[in-house]
């Protein structure tokens, strides 16, 4: 069976014969991520060697499609509790802050429009599905791509387009789409092929190669296709037990997989500023038919150290976590009928954790640039910090569940 192998290729270097050993010339680990046909004996040696950090089947990842705006909303509990009528009710919390005619909402959700800080100097990376670099919204940009999935550059799908232009878009047509308009550089890594669909091991690379070229941020709408796992091996001939066993195995290695790149990217600040990992938690929860049909955030947002995002809409009496976002994130972010840019030219509206992933990342990068400018560390763990602890809770329809909600919206410096 084909493996993803991921090796510390500072732990294989020959030890020095005067004491010590080489890699002791830099604190810094080195990635490398290979795919290999093992047998069983073959894993059991891969095991023993002290180079090898994981081992795991390549699993499907897809993009997490955009979902109809209409499956967005809650369905009301089928039991609401009764209210208390020995205490007055509190004042219903403040409605979220209009956008300006034509900007995409949540720029203002997230306090972008009222924001000093552009993004400037910061290196945005996006693993997608491409981007269109022709579109107006990456006009004057320096735009790097690389193709991890086989189709060639560029955008077909739309959706790393999308996303793009949320983080870091120029405005079209006088409307404004981005949070972080001043980032200049920006690393493209087509992890999707056009359809959409790619492999675990194409993931990991993209996030290898990010960092390599100095990514601040790395923004990931992507999720895994833990159901298509089990359909592939039924498709094989394998019982539906079996499958589901196999396709549970596969996911548990790619967990440890995703933790152990993690661990390699956060000891990157040991040298170096590090990089903050955001992603969309995804959408498979189903609110909108039960309540209680939950699903908590699935990889790669599920990793150890990534920034996971829910996704919110907007309402009069306040933000609402979409019915379709899954649960357990560790921040929000506006995400349903989200305007930014569209293949081809123009604008267009999507909904889904995918829209709301993009909007944490371009505030990261704004906290980026505040930190190089304000005298903060400029390390990721500072960012993720700042992030994390100036989310706020006020403008949420009352009640929410910390638990699909995370620490709050995320806000800009």
């Amino acid at each position: 069976m084909r493996y993803i192998v991921l090796r510390d290729l500072r732990r294989a270097r020959a030890p020095d014969p005067f004491g010590g050993t080489a890699s002791a010339q830099t604190a810094l680990p080195e990635p490398s991520i290979e795919v290999e046909d093992l047998d069983l004996q073959g894993r059991r040696d891969l095991a023993r060697d002290p180079a090898v950090v994981a081992i795991a089947r390549p699993m499907p990842v897809a993009l997490i499609r955009p979902v109809p705006e209409a499956d967005a909303a809650p369905a009301p509990a089928a039991d609401p509790p009764m209210p208390d009528t020995t205490v007055p009710d509190p004042a219903p919390p403040p409605a979220p802050p209009a956008a300006a005619a034509g900007d995409s909402w949540g720029i203002a959700a997230v306090g972008a429009d009222r924001s000093t800080y552009t993004g400037n100097g910061t290196v945005v990376a996006v693993l997608d599905t491409g981007i269109d670099r022709a579109h107006p919204a990456f006009a004057g940009m320096e735009l790097v791509e690389q193709d991890f999935s086989g189709s060639g550059d560029g955008d077909r799908a739309g959706h790393g387009t999308h996303c793009a232009g949320t983080i870091f878009g120029r405005d079209v047509d006088g409307a404004r789409i981005g949070v972080a308009r001043g980032v200049q550089r920006a690393l493209i890594g087509k992890v999707l092929d056009d359809q959409g669909n790619g492999s675990s091991d194409n993931v990991l690379r993209g996030m290898r190669w990010a960092v390599e070229q100095g990514a601040d941020v790395i923004s990931m709408s992507i999720g895994f296709d833990f159901p298509g796992v089990v359909k592939q091996w039924i498709d094989e001939g394998w019982p539906p037990e079996l499958a589901t066993a196999v396709a549970l195995e596969s996911y548990r290695g790619n967990t440890r997989m995703f933790d152990a790149m993690m661990a390699m990217i956060r000891a990157q600040e040991v040298l170096a500023p590090g990089t903050a990992v955001v992603a969309a938690a995804g959408n498979e929860s189903r609110r909108g038919d039960n309540p209680e049909w939950e699903i908590a955030a699935s990889l790669p947002a599920a990793a150890e150290g990534v920034l996971s995002v829910a996704a919110v809409l907007n309402r009069s009496a306040g933000w609402t976590i979409a019915a379709f976002s899954n649960t357990f994130p560790q921040i929000t972010g506006p995400g349903v009928a989200i305007r930014s840019a569209a293949v081809g030219g123009g604008l267009r509206e999507m909904s889904g954790t995918s829209m709301a992933c993009p909007h944490v990342a371009g505030v990261a990068a704004l906290w980026w640039e505040f930190a190089r400018t304000q005298g903060l560390p400029p390390r990721a763990t500072s960012v993720v910090a700042k992030t994390l602890g100036t989310a706020r809770t006020e403008g949420f329809a009352d009640p929410t569940d910390i638990a699909d909600r995370g620490v709050g919206m995320v806000t800009a410096p």
